[in-house]
Order: structure tokens, then sequence, then C-alpha cells
């Protein structure tokens, strides 16, 4: 028992030794050796590695995988025209020189993003300003992001990083002018409506009046139409009369002095003062055609 003890000690000292004395690299990694404070290597191979103990020697690891750099607080950018637009991006970034990085920013991405974000903002104040808005929204946007990505790849490499792409997410107006282009599209919409009101009352007067003439054409060769049916009555009628009259003059006069009394006592209201023994009245006394003799 009491060679056991000692045999278990060593083993547990030795197995501490050897944790504190081997590590493992991953291969999304980059192992930085520290030596008393100081960058001794950077390992950048992965597998089963080998330090002193502390506190001779102790590891950092920092992410090699490509990071993600988003704006936060966009600004307005004014472009070539003088019109204020809001510019969001984003820049997709890696770590290739750790002992820069580490010199510049220290061990942690937060302190690198905070002073690479200020550097994209103005590389895209330099290329916006060169262009209309038409440009920064669609012909020239690809323009802008190969011109702020040449001039981050410069300015990176004092960081030890590499800018692998840069990219403008959404291009929009100011809020100043967001209204005003509202009001544009507004009275734009309002000039169109105004157009399609106008050709439309033009249309339906085209229209009516097409009606219109249709109507009195219509009109007019219906009445010329009736004109010719009733003088072709009013003939076979004159004709039914004259033959008629011919045969019985007598009857003729009775009949057209009918039609006097007609024409004369239209409404109850038509009041003639005459002589009753006046021509007019011829047959009223004698009650019948004249010549007749009167009744008893």
């Amino acid at each position: 028992m009491n060679r056991i003890i000692p045999f278990l000690l060593a083993l547990a000292l030795g197995l501490f030794v050897a944790s504190s004395t081997l590590f493992i690299v991953d291969q999304r990694q980059f192992a930085v050796v520290y030596a008393l404070g100081e960058i001794k290597s950077v390992i950048t191979e992965p597998g089963l590695k080998f330090k002193m103990p502390p506190p001779f020697q102790n590891v950092v690891f920092m992410d090699r995988r490509i990071q993600t750099l988003e704006s936060r607080e966009p600004r307005a950018i004014f472009t070539a025209e003088k019109k204020s637009v809001v510019v969001d991006w984003l820049v997709k970034w890696r770590i290739t020189d750790a002992r820069a990085f580490i010199r510049n920013s220290g061990t942690t991405m937060a302190n690198l993003e905070t002073r690479l974000a200020p550097i994209v903002q103005a590389a895209l104040n330099e290329e916006v300003t060169k262009r209309t808005v038409q440009g920064v929204l669609s012909a020239e946007r690809d323009a802008v992001m190969r011109g702020v990505l040449r001039r981050l790849t410069e300015d990176a490499k004092q960081f030890g990083v590499e800018i692998v792409d840069v990219r403008v997410k959404r291009v929009d107006f100011s809020r100043e002018i967001t209204d005003s282009v509202y009001r544009r599209m507004v009275s734009e919409r309002q000039r169109v409506a105004s157009e399609l009101r106008s050709t439309g009352a033009a249309e339906a007067e085209k229209i009516r009046a097409d009606a219109d003439r249709q109507r009195e054409i219509l009109v007019a060769e219906a009445y010329a139409q009736a004109q010719r049916i009733k003088g072709e009555g009013d003939a076979k009628a004159s004709a039914l009369y004259a033959d008629a009259f011919g045969r019985d003059p007598q009857f003729a006069q009775f009949y057209r002095q009918l039609q006097a009394y007609r024409e004369t006592f239209r409404t109850k209201n038509d009041v003639m003062v005459m002589d009753p023994s006046s021509e007019f009245f011829k047959t009223l006394r004698t009650g019948g055609p004249a010549g007749a003799a009167p009744k008893q």
C-alpha cells in the first residue's frame, strides 16, 4: 500500500504536467504562444502541440474564420448632385497576421471592428460623393463596392487582417429627401390621373356626340318615314273624301261645318258671341245637311 500511493501521486503529477504542456490547435484557429508576456510563436497548423508549462508559457486561441462587420449607425452621405443618401454596408474580413492583429487590436475582435468601421465609412463616403444617386442605386453600385474594397485592402494590412468582400446592402434617401421624393411621386401620380381623366372625358364627349348624331339621324329618318306614310295616308284620305264629296255635295258641306264646330269648340271654356241666325249655325238650326227640313 505504501508503494501504490507514491505511484499514484507521480502519475497525477505527470498528467498535470502533460495537460499544461500539451494543447490541440483546431483548423479554425490560430494558436498564439506567449512566453513571459511576449509572443513567442504563432501556430497555424492544426494538431497536437507542445509548450512549456505556466507561468513560463501560455496559449491564446484566435478565430481564423471569416468575420462580418456591419454598419451600426449609417450616416447620411451627399452624392455628386448634393442629394443625401443613407447606405447600409457589410464587410467580410479574417485574420491573416496574428502578430500584427494583436499589436494593433489585442486579442478581442470587437477592438478591431471599432477601429475598422470608421475606415470603411470614410472609403464609402469617398466613393459615393463621386457619383449621382442613380449611379449609387443601380448603374455604378458594383463600382462603389470595388472602390471601397480596393482602399480597404491596403488599409487593413496594418491591422493584420484581409478584407474578403464589401457589400452595399441598402441605399435609401434621408428622411428629408424621402419626403420630397414622396411628394414628387404624389404630384406625378396626380398629373397622370388628371391626364387620364381628361382623356376619358374627351372620349366620353366623343362617344356622346356620336350617339347624339346617330340619334338625330335615326329621328330624322323616322320623321321622314312618318311624314311619307302620313302623306300617303292623307293622299288616300283626300281621295276618299273627294270621291265621297263628289257623290254628295250637301254631305261635304255638312262635314265641313262639323269640322268647323269641332275646331271652334275644342274645350268647355271656348265661348263665342254670335247671332244665332247666322250662316255658321245653319246646321244647328236645321239639324242636318243644308236644305233639309227642320225637325219639329
